[in-house]
Parts: structure tokens; sequence; C-alpha cells
């Protein structure tokens, strides 16, 4: 009996070689960690529910999502990633700064 290649070679299907279009992106770039990241408490629109949002942030998609799990298990609550922002549920701008900050990002708290 032939290989699982040699039969899909009859039937003309040829094997895709490895190019740029076909690979998948699985490294991360190196992190930028020069840009000051702004963390705000919001409750506009929110039915006055607190969110602190994490702003300038880099803008990786797979980046973000690690970061957002990380901090909702840092901080032992909800949140998701909006719009290239991580939101984590409730007053939670100092356990963020602190993990921010050991992992090398300059981080602001901003508004009041």
């Amino acid at each position: 009996m032939s290989s699982l290649q040699e039969q899909l070679q009859k039937l003309g299907f040829q094997q895709a070689e490895a190019t740029p279009e076909n690979v998948s992106d699985d490294t991360v770039s190196p992190v930028d960690t020069s840009q000051v990241v702004r963390i705000q408490r919001q409750t506009k629109g929110r039915k006055g529910k607190g969110v602190t949002v994490l702003i300038d942030l880099p803008q990786q998609p797979k980046l973000l999502a690690d970061y957002a799990s990380q901090l909702r298990k840092t901080c032992g609550v909800g949140g998701a990633v909006k719009d290239g922002t991580i939101e984590l549920q409730g007053d939670q701008r100092e356990k963020a700064k602190l993990w921010l900050e050991q992992h090398g990002f300059k981080v602001k708290l901003a508004g009041g």
C-alpha cells in the first residue's frame, strides 16, 4: 500500500511548500516597553459599574489576549480585550500597575 502523500499526488494534490503566506506567525516579536501604558477607571455607560481600562499597550492581538488572561488571574476578576485595550472588572488600578511594572512597562494612572 502506498503512503498517503503518494495517493494524494496521484489525485493531483501537491504538498504545500513553506512560504511566508502559509506559515503561521506563532512567534511573538519583542515587546516595546518604552511606551507609557495608561490605566483608567471608567464608569460612564456601564450602569455605574466601574472597570479598569489599560490603554496604549502594544497592538498585538495574541499578546493582548495573553496579558489580559494573566491580569485576570492576578487580580482575580473578569475582563476582556476590546478595541486594543484591556478591560478588568472593578477598580484594579494598583494591582494592574504592579503587574505591568514587573513586566517592564512604564505605567501612568490616568483620570480621577
